[in-house]
Formats: C-alpha cells, structure tokens, sequence
C-alpha cells in the first residue's frame, strides 16, 4: 500500500513539474477589451436625483425602448515587456439621447511604461484635448484568494479603493508577467485582464488575447497631441470649471480623472 502510494505521489508531482515547464508566458501581444457601461442602472441614478421633474421619467422609459441595457466599446492593449499602450479600436456613434455620462465614453489613449512607472495619456475632455504626462497612479490593491477564468487566463482577483471613493475590482494573470492593464489600471504582480467598478455601473473585460511579437515601434509609440498637463493640473482645472455644476459636475471630475 504505501509503495503504491508513493508511486502515485511521484506521478502527480511528475505532471505539475510538466505542467508548469510547459505553461507558455507571454511578454508580447495584443488584448482585446470590452468596455461594458450599465446605462439603465446609470439613469435610473439620474432619475432618482430628479424626482419632482416628471420628464426624467418619460425620458428614462424612451430610452428603454430604443436602447438595449448595456453600451458596449471595444479597445485594445499592446504590450511588451515593460510598455504597453491602450487605445479605443471602436468608433462611437453620435446619439441625441436625453441622457449621456462621461463614463459611457471611451476617449483616451494610454502608454504606460511599467517599469519606470509613468505613463503619457491623452485625454479628450469636452471639447479639449490634453497630454498628460506623470507617474503611473499608485493603487493599494488588496490580492483575494478568489479566481476567475477570463479569456482562456485564469486570473486572481485584487481589490482596491482609488480617488478616494471608487471601488475597483480587477483580475490579473501571472501568466502574463507585465504590470498592466486597461485604462490607467496597472501595478499588479500581472497583466489585469477585468475590470469592475461596481457603483459606477461600468466594466472592463478581456475578451481575446493574441500571445505575438510586437516587432513595430508604432504598435507602442506614446500620443502626441494635446495640451501639456500633468496629473495636479489636471485636476486643478476641472475642478475648477466643475464647481458649480453640482452631483453632475462630481460624476464628470470622476470620470474625466479616472
């Protein structure tokens, strides 16, 4: 009995041992996002702030009628070993629906450098266009024991409070041995596959990876265009322009921050 138990002991050990010598790291590739923005939980915050203006309410139904529940964008994340760049691949289409947020936008472009820890964003705010250029933005993550399979990776999950207010849950790979992520999301043991900021209704979601040589300088070349900031003044300026505008004027800071 304990011959044979110690026969399957050693098969078992035999096969992790393979398994890990076999398991492919990629430094190099491209992941495709899918940002997912809950617009029926987003209005009915909205209508909820408004409840003695009754056109809230008729505005609210119309856009159940012709909208489906979720507004989807597509963006992509080359990455190789210590630089990544992110960038929107979907165009939005221009609506005149009565209620539009900042979050169910996808405006800006980010290359990240993890190992120095900075990164170059250009931000499209209103009808302005700036370059951000700073330190990549520090994130006390909390790693769970909780996993997830996310586009063929299985990812942990990491926890985390930013600006203050916002709750953020992402998954990351160890397979994937670069510090990044979608958006300005980085500074995990791994690249961060998903995204979730529960109370802001929105999601960021692997949904293909390609494990490929980036072999172009142009796939990871950082934005030029755009008025030079850097994180402060940023933030300075809008809040500024975003005083008086109330709860609205919050979520907008929010987002444009985010």
């Amino acid at each position: 009995m304990k011959i044979k138990q110690i026969t399957i002991a050693c098969l078992l050990l035999f096969t992790q041992s393979s398994f890990a010598q076999n398991t492919r790291f990629a430094t190099q590739g491209v992941i495709e996002f899918e940002k997912r923005v809950n617009m029926y939980a987003l209005i009915k915050e909205q209508v909820k702030r408004n409840p003695t203006r009754s056109y809230y309410v008729q505005a609210e139904e119309d856009y159940q009628k012709k909208n489906p529940q979720f507004k989807i964008l597509k963006s992509s994340l080359t990455f190789s070993k210590e630089q990544t760049l992110f960038k929107p691949t979907s165009e939005e289409l221009i609506t005149n629906n009565f209620f539009d947020f900042e979050t169910s936008h996808q405006n800006n472009i980010i290359a990240t450098n993890t190992a120095a820890a900075t990164s170059i964003a250009q931000k499209k705010v209103f009808d302005e266009t700036y370059l951000l250029s700073d330190s990549t933005r520090k994130i006390n993550w909390k790693i769970t024991d909780e996993f997830r399979n996310i586009a063929g990776y299985d990812c942990r999950r990491a926890n985390a409070l930013i600006m203050d207010s916002i709750y953020v849950v992402a998954f990351y790979t160890d397979e994937i041995p670069v510090s990044g992520g979608p958006e300005a999301f980085t500074g995990l043991p791994g690249m961060i596959l998903g995204v979730a900021l529960p109370y802001e209704h929105v999601t960021w979601f692997a949904t293909a990876v390609t494990d490929t040589p980036v072999t172009d300088e142009k796939q990871l070349k950082a934005p030029t265009k755009g008025k030079p900031v850097n994180s402060k003044q940023l933030s300075t300026m809008l809040k500024a322009a975003t005083k008086d505008w109330g709860e609205w004027g919050q979520d907008a800071l929010k987002a444009f921050l985010l």
